[in-house]
């Protein structure tokens, strides 16, 4: 089991130079879990999509039943105050947080590419490429 963030997840079904990279993960290891938070933030990378018109409504719509469907029952509910603990203690984003909280939570890595997860949270969050080559 890993936590992964949304841009894993996006990189699993936009097209990018990550895809590959993203596919291999998954394959190593395909139980992701992630914070409830995820899919808002993929709500609205699908919006910028949308409007920037790179996508489709609808095949924006496939892109999100996709993905709901491989998160089904892997979602967690975070406890805020150990977010605002960590959002104190770093540079990082109350919703970068939230997926740093999860995996100490559940005492598994976070798998990102976000470079200042990684520098703030070396002792959980793990690069991608990183992952995969382990």
């Amino acid at each position: 089991m890993i936590v992964v963030d949304t841009n894993i997840i996006v990189y699993l079904y936009l097209s990018s130079e990550r895809s590959e990279q993203v596919e291999q993960l998954l394959e190593k290891d395909s139980e992701w879990v992630a914070p409830l938070l995820w899919k808002s933030e993929l709500r609205n990378v699908l919006a910028l999509y949308i409007r920037k018109e790179i996508l489709s409504i609808e095949e924006a719509q496939e892109v999100m039943e996709a993905a709901l469907m491989l998160m089904d029952g892997r979602e967690y509910e975070v406890v805020s105050f150990r977010v605002l603990e960590l959002v104190a203690k770093s540079a990082c984003s109350a919703y970068d947080c939230e997926f740093v909280a999860l995996a100490q939570d559940l005492g598994v890595q976070l798998v990102t590419v976000d470079k200042k997860i990684l520098r703030e949270f070396p002792n959980i969050a793990v690069e991608l490429s990183e992952y995969i080559s382990q």
